[in-house]
């Protein structure tokens, strides 16, 4: 089949919860330096303030695949974006620090959700033959939104807004929440949504508008499944069956976080003053940075449907190691500051190429239709758990070794690489229906 509007547009759509995500997160980078002043923070409150954000993503995460099951993907997309709209305006207007952590936590629920529900949507209304490159445009958003945060903090920077320059940077993230909200209403259901609440003949329309040719075969196969006409449209996710598809879904999470990319992106200002560098040229390094993570997501985005999921991780793992040994090498010796911009450009363009455009696919196809909302949910929760420990104690190890926390990094990909290579399966143009029976648990 080929990619028709309807199709692009859906996946257009729900990814712009990925832009969010991005935006949201990367963002605060820019502001650290003003938060710490404007509400004289320790280390330790600074990780706190850049981590409240993140345990909200840990309990949205864990929590979206309920309303997920219940309202369906598309519905629960709107609550996420009512979420990040407040906080938007929460963090532009907050009064004293606990409303700023309030308002950060708040927005931390709508990513945690969206990076559970987005994947899941586009994974669910895409045929196999696009999935990793549809699946992935929710990864292309995210670096895209990373960039736009990037370039939005130099923008506003350049403004002159002295004391409430931290507050335009946070608040500025509410028009595309607004817009993302708004575009919400012109999409349909997953069809495998439909079809787990017995709403066959919606889903039968929805693949057919889709522009799956031979949608009545998909449909059925659906169908079998799920089991819809024996009413098994659910079951508990901890049962030994899934303990594959669950260890799977749990590491690629971890050595998500473990490679030490959040740390990067949400310190990457703090990085560079260390370094030497002024606070101008750290905001355009930044950009720079942000750029190559998008250029790299779009070559990894259109090979990794016939590349694979497996050789993408490997050759990232590799690529990784090296950079971050690197920067851990500057750290610990304080030489060749030159090389340390140089080394983060390669370290986030492997980055982008394997674990980035792999990990919302991948989460997204290892678990059957009856059980994808509770394992999307269980992996998204293991990357932002992995997340706020490490984003929030970074501070504290930086202070006190400037280089440890980047051996560290380097190591978790050298493991990662003997995980991937001894361990994974390739998921590349199998339907979701034929991956539940090539792991054994149709």
């Amino acid at each position: 089949m080929e990619l028709n509007g309807y199709l692009v547009k859906s996946t257009i759509v729900a990814a712009l919860g990925g832009l969010l995500f991005g935006f949201d997160t990367a963002v605060i980078a820019g502001t650290t330096h003003d938060l710490t002043q404007a509400f004289h923070l320790t280390p330790g409150l600074l990780g706190f303030t850049v981590a409240s954000a993140l345990y909200g993503t840990i309990i949205g995460a864990m929590l979206a695949g309920l309303p997920g099951d219940r309202y369906g993907r598309r519905d629960s997309l709107r609550i996420m974006a009512v979420l990040y709209l407040v906080s938007a305006l929460g963090c532009a207007f907050a009064w004293n620090w606990d409303a700023l952590v309030a308002f950060r936590f708040i927005g931390g629920l709508g990513i945690g959700g969206s990076s559970v529900l987005g994947p899941m949507y586009i994974a669910e209304i895409a045929p196999a033959k696009w999935r990793g490159r549809l699946v992935g445009f929710f990864q292309f958003n995210i670096v895209f939104g990373i960039l736009l945060a990037y370039f939005s903090n130099f923008v506003i920077g350049q403004m002159q807004f002295g004391l409430a320059e931290w507050r335009w940077e946070l608040g500025v993230s509410g028009i595309p929440a607004a817009f993302f909200l708004a575009m919400l209403f012109g999409i349909p259901r997953s069809p495998r949504w439909l079809v787990k609440k017995r709403r066959v003949d919606e889903a039968r329309d929805v693949l057919k508008l889709s522009g799956e040719k031979d949608f009545e075969t998909e449909l059925q196969d659906i169908v079998q499944s799920i089991d819809a006409e024996h009413g098994r449209g659910s079951e508990p996710l901890f049962t030994r069956k899934y303990r594959l598809p669950i260890f799977l879904a749990v590491s690629i999470a971890m050595f998500n976080q473990l490679s030490g990319i959040n740390v990067i992106l949400y310190y990457l200002n703090d990085i560079f003053a260390k370094a030497g560098f002024s606070k101008m040229s750290g905001d355009l390094q930044s950009v720079a940075i942000g750029a190559t993570n998008l250029i790299a997501t779009v070559i990894a985005m259109s090979i990794i449907d016939r590349v694979g999921r497996k050789k993408l991780l490997l050759i990232g793992s590799v690529g990784t190691a090296a950079c971050m040994a690197g920067v851990a090498g500057i750290f610990l010796t304080n030489t060749h500051d030159n090389l340390l911009v140089w080394l983060l450009i390669g370290y986030i363009a492997f980055f982008a190429f394997s674990q980035g455009a792999v990990i919302w696919v991948f989460i997204s196809e290892v678990f059957p239709n009856r059980v994808r909302a509770k394992g999307q949910s269980l992996g998204t929760f293991a990357h932002w758990f992995m997340n706020a420990l490490i984003s929030g104690i970074f501070p504290l190890m930086a202070a006190s070794s400037g280089g440890a926390p980047f051996v560290f990094f380097s190591f978790m990909m050298v493991l990662q690489f003997f995980v991937v290579l001894f361990l994974y399966p390739e998921t590349k143009g199998v339907s979701l229906e034929q991956m539940q029976r090539k792991l054994g648990i149709a």
